[in-house]
């Protein structure tokens, strides 16, 4: 099983922390795990392409993720386009098959490549989490998004060492404040709200061509508009970008090698059971939506009353 990668000690660990170093409850979350994988044949995930290729494409427009480098330590840095991922081009099983064979090819090919390259374990990456675009909109995600977050504290746990939140709006600073108290201090900690794109302090730990490109840019999470993927070349969200390239070009070779030789797969035909929300998750999830709800009523209000100020302040004149 493609699960330890020739380091099982490592993987006790991680799923002692992520429940606290708690045995009994760490053993049943392994072995739930272990289930999970059998059953849903996660080992030959990363030979079911998602077809056909435009249907690929229209996942990677609309669920941004990326690698756009490594730190000074040579930890795997990925970039997530948070504010401007639709989740609106393909099912929820296709967003879900996607994001799982981005692990599995992280842990069965990111991640041993690093420890070699470096001669030491690594096992955990960073995430950079982009927040241009955010808006009230986003309420409509929340349910895909807990799915996937659920899919990750569940079977991959404690693979991330830090997360970074960049180019933050107001409507998440708003979110945060609620949010945070929710949240166990083991991941309270990993999260570090940057200011603005975050450039500065992100060079403390990476060269300049490991930054994402909304990093590059001063000023980038003010606009509001929909991100081009296709119209910036240096995106690591676009199916363009090298490591997606090898990513989709390694789904089809192993795909290739698994024989008898298949017909193209029906689109969404590989599916995996999506798991019962964490209850801490979904906990979480409803606050972000009561946060958005008031947000929403607040503009709503604010809007109203503008127009009411406006209409009094009207003179008529008749003649």
């Amino acid at each position: 099983m493609n699960m330890h990668q020739g380091c099982p000690s490592d993987t006790i660990v991680r799923f002692l922390k992520a429940r606290d170093w708690n045995v009994p409850k760490a053993h049943k979350m392994l072995m739930d795990c272990l289930n999970w994988r059998l059953q849903n044949e996660i080992d030959k995930i990363l030979s079911k392409p998602i077809l056909p290729v435009d249907l690929y494409r229209a996942v990677r427009d609309s669920q941004l993720l990326g690698l756009s480098g490594y730190s000074k330590q040579g930890l795997p840095i990925f970039a997530i386009g948070v504010g401007q991922s639709s989740f609106d081009k393909a099912s929820v099983h296709c967003y879900v098959q996607s994001h799982i064979q981005i692990n599995e090819y992280r842990d069965r090919v990111i991640l041993p490549n690093a420890t070699k390259k470096h001669g030491r374990h690594i096992g955990t990456c960073i995430k950079i989490l982009d927040m241009t675009g955010l808006k009230l909109s986003a309420l409509s995600q929340i349910k895909l998004m807990t799915i996937i977050s659920t899919v990750d504290d569940l079977n991959y746990p404690e693979k991330t060492d830090t997360y970074y939140i960049v180019n933050a709006p107001y409507v998440f600073s708003s979110c945060w404040k609620v949010v945070k108290p929710l949240l166990q201090e083991r991941t309270r900690k990993k999260v570090q709200v940057l200011q603005g794109c975050g450039r500065d302090e992100l060079l403390k730990i990476m060269d300049y061509s490991s930054l994402p490109h909304f990093c590059r840019r001063e000023g980038s999470g003010s606009g509001s508009s929909r991100y081009s993927v296709s119209a910036d070349s240096d995106s690591c969200f676009s199916l363009d970008h090298p490591f997606h390239q090898q990513l989709y070009n390694y789904i089809k070779q192993q795909a290739r090698g698994h024989l008898p030789a298949q017909p193209p797969a029906k689109q969404g035909s590989f599916h995996v059971s999506l798991p019962d929300p964490d209850p801490d998750g979904v906990k979480i999830a409803e606050t972000i939506e009561s946060e958005l709800i008031k947000l929403e009523d607040q503009k709503t209000a604010d809007n109203a009353s503008k127009l009411s100020n406006s209409i009094n302040g009207l003179k008529i004149y008749s003649e």
